[in-house]
């Protein structure tokens, strides 16, 4: 075990791992990533954001975006 100068020993490692287990159980996480705006607008975020590195899969993003829009309208 490692001792430093200015550290107590581990003594009550198990005990910090067990309260926060028992604080992060009721913290809200999200059960599932839901699409914000929707499918064609993060979509087009993500085309955009593309954009600079690669034009090609932007391009793709942005015709995904399209023909959902049309199947969905």
């Amino acid at each position: 075990m490692w001792r430093y100068r200015n550290f107590p020993p581990l003594i009550g490692a198990h005990d910090m791992y067990t309260l926060l287990s028992q604080v992060f159980r009721f913290l809200p996480f999200p059960s599932a990533v839901a699409p914000v705006h929707g499918v064609a607008h993060n979509l087009m975020e993500r085309a955009e954001a593309r954009a600079g590195r690669n034009p090609q899969q932007a391009l793709e993003l942005r015709r995904a975006a399209r023909a959902y829009l049309s199947v969905v309208r």
